[in-house]
Parts: C-alpha cells; sequence; structure tokens
C-alpha cells in the first residue's frame, strides 16, 4: 500500500473547501478593475497597485477621520469652552464665569436669554478631589464628565432637592472617600464641567445664589480661599466646537489628557494611522492635513443634516407639524440597550451644550423639556430674510420660565 503523508491530505482536503468559498465572498477579479463609489479600483495577480492602494488608504483615513469627528463633538465643545475660559476671560479651572446678560451668552450654544448661567471646568487630576457648594433656592445644574454624560444633578432636580449642601468630586483615580455631609460622587474624566442656573426671578435673590456657589479643594475644606467670579464683561468668545485643524489640535491635546474608555478604542485605534495617539505629540504631515482639514467641514455637515434633519423614529412630536424633540437621548450616559446612540448624541451637542437629568423632561414641576425646529408650517428649511410668526397657546403649562432661542 503506497503511504500518503497526512499534512498532504489535510491540504488536499482543505484547498476545495477555502478556494471556492473565498473567490464567491469576494467576488473580485484575479487581474482587472472593478467601479466603485472610490473610482476605478485595480487588482493585479489579486492585490491592489500602487494607486489604487493610495487610494483606498486615502479613504479610509477621511472616512474614519469623518466618523470621529462626530464620535468628539461632546468632548471639543468642552475642550473648546474651558479654552476660552482660559484664554479669553483669564480664569482659572477652579474659577466660575457668569453669564448674567445677552452679552455675555452670545457664545454659549442655544442659551436661553433670561437665565444666568454659572460655569466651571476644573481639572481634577491638578487639584485632587473637590468640593463644590450649592446654596439653597431655585438653582438648577449639576456636574458631567468630559463626554457630557452626567456625574450628579444639583440644585431642585438633585439629590439635595433644593436644600442646598456640599458635593464631592472625587477623580477617575483618586481614593475612595465618604466623609459625613457630603454627597459624593466619582468622574470617569480627569476634566469635569460644573454648571449651573439661578432660576429665581428676584434680581437680588438669583445674585445671592450665584454667590453661594464655591468650588475648594477637599484638602483645603478647612480654610477654603474665596471662590472667584469672572465676568466675560463684553469679551467675544465661542463655545462651539473649533473648526479646521484646530479641532484635531484640541482633540489630540485632551485626549492625551484624560484616560482611556472601553467604548472609545476602536475609535482611538483609527485616529492613530491619522497622527492622533494618546502619549504621543500631534505633529500632522501635509497628507494628515489635508485628510483631517477635509473631514472637519464634511464632518460638520454630516453633524448638521444628522441634526436639522432628523430620521429618528419618534422625534416628531405632533403629526403634521415639524417640531422635534430635541434632546433625544433615551439616558443620559447616550447609551441605548445595545448600543451607544452616536447620531442621537451627535445631533444634540452639534446644536446644543450640556444634559442633565431635570433637562430630560421627567421631573413634572422642575427640569426642561426642549423642541425645536428648522422648517416652516409648509416642510420649507427656515430662512432668515422671511418673517415668521410663532402662536404660543394660552396658559402654557410653565412652572418657572419659557424661552425661545433663535
Amino acid at each position: 500500500m503506497k503511504f500518503v503523508p497526512r499534512w498532504l491530505v489535510l491540504a488536499t482536503a482543505l484547498i476545495p473547501a477555502v478556494a471556492p468559498t473565498t473567490a464567491q465572498a469576494q467576488g473580485l477579479p484575479t487581474t482587472g478593475s472593478i467601479d466603485s463609489r472610490l473610482g476605478k479600483l485595480d487588482l493585479e495577480n489579486g492585490y491592489p497597485t500602487a494607486a489604487t492602494a493610495e487610494k483606498v488608504f486615502d479613504n479610509i483615513d477621511y472616512q474614519r477621520a469623518c466618523q470621529a469627528y462626530l464620535w468628539a463633538l461632546p468632548l471639543m465643545a468642552m475642550q473648546q469652552w474651558q479654552n476660552e475660559h482660559l484664554t479669553k476671560f483669564e480664569a482659572g479651572k477652579c474659577d466660575y464665569v457668569d453669564y448674567l446678560t445677552f452679552q455675555d451668552k452670545l457664545g454659549l450654544l442655544t442659551a436661553n436669554a433670561t437665565t444666568p448661567y454659572i460655569m466651571a471646568f476644573p481639572n481634577l487630576q491638578e487639584t485632587g478631589p473637590l468640593v463644590f457648594e450649592i446654596p439653597a433656592g431655585a438653582t438648577a445644574g449639576g456636574f458631567t464628565d468630559f463626554w457630557q454624560r452626567p456625574i450628579t444633578d444639583s440644585g431642585q432636580t438633585g439629590p439635595d432637592k433644593g436644600a442646598g449642601g456640599k458635593y464631592l468630586i472625587l477623580g477617575p483615580d483618586d481614593e475612595d472617600l465618604q466623609p459625613e455631609g457630603y454627597y459624593v460622587f466619582r468622574s470617569p474624566t480627569v476634566n469635569i464641567w460644573s454648571a449651573h442656573r439661578a432660576l429665581d426671578p428676584d434680581a437680588a435673590k438669583a445674585r445671592a445664589l450665584i454667590d453661594g456657589l464655591k468650588i475648594y479643594p477637599y484638602s483645603q475644606r478647612e480654610k477654603p480661599s474665596p471662590t472667584r467670579h469672572v465676568s466675560p464683561n463684553g469679551r467675544k468668545w465661542s463655545g462651539m466646537q473649533p473648526r479646521g485643524l484646530a479641532y484635531w489640535e484640541g482633540l489630540a491635546k485632551i485626549i492625551n489628557e484624560e484616560p482611556v474608555h472601553e467604548r472609545d478604542r476602536m475609535i482611538l485605534g483609527m485616529l492613530q494611522p491619522l497622527g492622533i495617539e494618546k502619549g504621543k505629540p500631534f505633529r500632522p504631515t501635509q497628507r494628515q492635513k489635508q485628510i483631517l482639514e477635509e473631514a472637519a467641514r464634511v464632518g460638520e455637515v454630516m453633524a448638521r443634516t444628522i441634526a436639522y434633519d432628523k430620521r429618528f423614529e419618534g422625534a416628531t412630536v405632533w403629526p403634521g407639524k415639524h417640531w422635534e424633540i430635541s434632546l433625544f437621548l433615551k439616558e443620559t450616559n447616550q447609551e441605548a440597550p445595545h448600543h451607544t446612540q452616536f447620531d442621537e448624541r451627535t445631533s444634540w451637542f452639534y446644536e446644543a451644550v450640556g444634559v442633565s437629568i431635570g433637562m430630560m423632561g421627567r421631573t413634572v414641576g422642575f427640569g426642561q423639556l426642549y423642541l425645536e425646529t428648522a422648517k416652516d408650517r409648509d416642510g420649507k428649511w427656515l430662512n432668515g430674510s422671511h418673517t415668521y410668526h410663532l402662536q404660543v397657546p394660552k396658559d402654557a403649562p410653565v412652572a418657572q420660565f419659557w424661552s425661545v432661542t433663535v
């Protein structure tokens, strides 16, 4: 009997099974071209030609950059606003900036004209655990991480229920602390946003609430320094995400400051060929700059389309009308049961800033609900050269305030 090596038998058995399956799955010529939305792609002996490889890699990096632009919108709003505090207002990271007048708020996405806003952007790695004192009274707000996911509400929709109190916020790597007399929470990011509104209609009482907001390191709790409150004082500023290469410069900077979260590892891997990598300086080549700058422009068009031409099922409030729910996240952590709400958070964080439990419209008597329209009653886009009439029914069910922002 003739001896046949076992490896030869296995090879003979496997080849017919693998080769046809691969060819059927790919549907590609061994040598030839295919037409695609990238143009003509050429193959020689099964391999991409040099020109095709260059074209494919350019498109891979461009597509990844467009999606990374959308992914980073909530983070980049925070990074931009923190930078404006430091550079335009000369405010420290533990200083509050008080946005009181219409002029003060011109850089703030979708702020209403009447409510005072009080904001700070501390870095917990620089300060250690921080204490935030919230005064008793009609305040709304809280604390978010730099992805704008709430750490906790404060004031009327927070655990103090409007009675005021001390909130202790720990950083990602701080030791556990549970001191008596504090509401204790931990931030998953190093940088955080402390955001509050004074809702008392009495101007003097509202001013007292603003002055009662304090920040200081827990290590200095026995003798804290006074909290500094800074005014924009007419200075021009912008809380919108930066455009062009500045978007990616800011993103590279904040990625180097923040811990990597499991849900973001895939996107960070996609950014690496574009010159953005944690632990390394951002020094893009001319090719990378061109791709990133175009992706920032097209990415913004994508964000604008997702936000203003919503395709979310259930976003329309009334049949036959064009009013939509602006904040269409299922939960404030931006997560649905089986996925992250990528488009829904893109829509909100391109148009607006901030999320809290109170902003989800679930607390009767407190909190807020946000509706919007970008179209007139005939379904045509709103046009700044036209005059429109907004009809508000008599006795609108509003407990504290309502406003219209254009």
